[in-house]
């Protein structure tokens, strides 16, 4: 388990996050049209897997606003922000802040992806919500870098996260 903050006050994961140069565990998530999706079906891109407790929330919201607008110029590159926000919430939030590179995607019908990715906090207030993480994954679902954030209420490392993308080629 991790052992991350929120607020400075200890709070606990389920897991650690899936360590480089192993191959990401796959997902069955929902996205905003109420479909389900797997990992295969980003098959051959690059993607920042963005995992934050809510985008009603304000780092949240930057961080998807942030990745939104550096994906642009990444190619071959997908941006999936996970959450257990409801489909219908994520969506509002992309349309109101013209988010055209993000594809949201939600636990709504399955805790699956918390426990195998490792990010479901099972302590203190935000238990049962994902930490704040970033994994970027190459074009075959090798994990390329990792970040589980070590205080809940700040930002990732943007520039490192990026930097794997750009690496992977």
């Amino acid at each position: 388990m991790a052992r991350i903050t929120l607020g400075g006050s200890p709070i606990e994961t389920i897991g650690e996050l899936p360590p480089v140069g192993s191959k990401a565990p796959d997902f069955v998530l929902t996205r905003e049209d109420l479909s389900d999706v797997s990992l295969s079906a980003f098959a051959g891109k690059k993607k920042i897997v963005n995992i934050v407790p809510s985008l009603d929330t304000g780092v949240c919201a930057t961080s998807a606003m942030k990745f939104d607008r550096d994906v642009a110029s990444l190619p071959d590159t997908v941006l999936l922000t996970v959450s257990n926000d409801l489909p219908f919430a994520m969506e509002r939030f992309c349309k109101t802040e013209d988010l055209k590179n993000i594809v949201a995607l939600s636990q709504l019908r399955t805790r699956d992806f918390g426990s195998s990715w490792g990010v479901t906090i099972t302590s203190g207030p935000l238990a049962g919500l994902l930490s704040r993480a970033v994994v970027v994954l190459d074009a075959d679902n090798t994990v390329l870098y990792t970040e589980q954030v070590p205080e809940i209420k700040t930002e990732p490392n943007y520039e490192a996260a990026l930097a794997a993308v750009t690496k992977a080629g």
